[in-house]
């Protein structure tokens, strides 16, 4: 909203395709300015900037870490159609009329823009925002935000392999050996989209004198780099958990599933902003750290019917395995297999089963009645600094 003044009635942008939920590289942003007067008011310039950023900002003690990378600039200098302007340019707007000043941009190419978020310690924006100048009066600004979301194939020969890993721990009761627990697990790939299933094959076991208990997670990770320094930001998107294990017996999963909750793609194309996500196999063994084995994980957007019928055409065109065209909504999660467990685990990642609210960055929510917003407690998370090894090319905000 912006305050107006006497003479301003009106003055708003709105983009030619209201409807249109997200914007993707390459394609064009346009719209009109519309500005209605009470009186008699004389504008010497229209002006129009879309911007995109990349920012983050958190304390670290007494300093304040910011970071700042520029991804969309472009300005430009508006005029009214069919409406008799000065030498200088400027224009008189009179009361009763509507006047609209028409804008157009189209977003850079593929590869050079990252997706809209917004996190507990930076956010990535895109918005248009105009200037209203007029002489001898302060310049009147307003501005409207759009989503880009970044195509991301999860259709990649790397990200269609499979991954698996064998963890295994021993266990010992004040100092004294007591027996191990082991794992192996395997999916049959990394890549996924929002609503389908990881199906996990795993095999446990315990010969310890503890009875554990199997589980599995889906993680999210967020990473803020800012002065040098990284912040890194851990929930628990959702997760399930399996029978008990006595001493000296072991467990099997064939085929076992979670669900991808509807959520954020992953960023991974931002040097200060990084969401990531790993499927996290575990044992719960009391008394004692878990056995964590982590999977890496790689979200993209789209639902079941887009993964089939991209992978479907893939012999046909390699155009149709990229993400851009796959705008097709998927159906809403399940949420059968959230499971309760208020214990805290390490500190590397707190496995408590809970769900984000509204104010997740990655959870995606549709406002509209046939799609109603699902509503959960604030998942676990921790925080952790780190210092930032190596070089990187980054712009210090002031």
């Amino acid at each position: 909203m912006v305050a107006m003044t006497k003479k301003v009635k009106t003055f708003e942008i709105i983009f030619s395709d209201p409807s249109k939920e997200y914007y993707s590289s390459g394609d064009k942003v346009a719209g009109r300015i519309v500005v209605e007067v009470n009186e008699v008011t004389r504008v010497s310039a229209m002006k129009v900037v879309g911007v995109g950023c990349a920012k983050v900002e958190y304390a670290k003690g007494k300093q304040r870490c910011r970071e700042e990378m520029e991804y969309l600039k472009y300005e430009e200098t508006l005029r009214l159609d069919d409406q008799p302007a000065d030498t200088d340019g400027s224009v008189i707007l009179r009361p009763g009329n509507t006047y609209e000043y028409t804008f157009g941009f189209e977003l850079p190419q593929q590869g050079q823009l990252v997706s809209s978020y917004k996190g507990k310690f930076g956010y990535v924006q895109y918005y248009v925002k105009a200037s209203l100048e007029r002489p001898a009066q302060p310049v009147m600004e307003c501005k409207k935000t759009f989503e880009v979301e970044e195509p991301l194939d999860v259709n990649t020969p790397d990200l269609m392999s499979p991954a698996a890993g064998m963890k295994e721990k021993k266990v010992t009761c004040m100092f004294i050996p007591d027996g191990q627990v082991s794992l192996n697990a395997k999916i049959d790939r990394k890549g996924f989209c929002e609503g389908e299933e990881i199906c996990i094959d795993a095999k446990f076991e315990n010969t310890c004198s503890r009875i554990v208990v199997p589980k599995a997670a889906i993680v999210a990770k967020h990473t803020y780099q800012a002065n040098g320094r990284t912040k890194v930001f851990r929930q628990k998107l959702s997760s399930v958990r399996g029978n008990h294990i006595i001493s000296g017996m072991g467990d099997v999963w064939q085929g076992k599933t979670i669900r991808v909750p509807k959520i954020k793609p992953s960023i991974l194309g931002c040097n200060i902003i990084r969401v990531e996500y790993a499927l996290m196999i575990y044992m719960h063994i009391p008394g004692s750290d878990k056995l964590i084995l982590e999977l890496p994980l790689v979200i993209g957007k789209g639902g079941l019917s887009s993964r089939t019928n991209s992978m479907s055409s893939q012999d046909g065109s390699q155009a149709s395995n990229s993400w851009v065209s796959l705008r097709m909504p998927s159906a809403p999660p399940s949420y059968c297999d959230i499971t309760r467990d208020c214990r805290l685990d390490t500190p590397f990642t707190p496995l408590l089963d809970d769900y984000d609210g509204g104010d997740s960055p990655i959870f995606m929510h549709s406002p509209t009645p046939a799609s109603p917003v699902f509503q959960f407690p604030p998942p676990a998370y921790t925080e952790v600094d780190e210092e930032l090894n190596g070089n990187t090319r980054m712009l210090q905000v002031c």
